[in-house]
């Protein structure tokens, strides 16, 4: 690997590590618990693994598909094995198309009323 992908493959590990550490203080104040900088530590390199993996899994399904950009469809197929998740990135992918759909329907009445403008004068 060279330097500059080992290098942002560090930061990336950084941040995954800092946004862990966050969540696991927030939960702890809710739910009156420590975490130790092992366990934090533990959960950061097992996100980062998990990731790994997705991304792999991602680019095999966009290519497998004979396509360069993953869709949302591969996100769905990667959540499958987990109710939960698969649920929630359902519900988000809903929610995703009601606003484009809305920012489509307002950007044509937008044209809509300046065609008509434009054809009075």
């Amino acid at each position: 690997m060279s330097l500059d992908k080992e290098e942002t493959r560090q930061r990336l590990k950084a941040a995954v590590h800092f946004t862990v550490g966050q969540l696991c203080q927030k939960m702890g104040e809710v739910h009156r618990r420590d975490f130790s900088r092992q366990v934090i530590a533990a959960i950061t390199e097992t996100t980062f693994r998990q990731c790994d993996v997705f991304a792999t899994d991602l680019e095999a399904f966009a290519r497998h598909a004979k396509r360069s950009t993953v869709t949302t469809e591969d996100v769905k197929l990667i959540a499958r094995r987990s109710t939960a998740l698969s649920k929630y990135i359902q519900n988000k992918s809903e929610e995703l198309n009601q606003q484009r759909e809305l920012k489509k329907k307002n950007t044509g009445k937008r044209k809509s009323r300046d065609t008509e403008e434009e054809s009075r004068e």
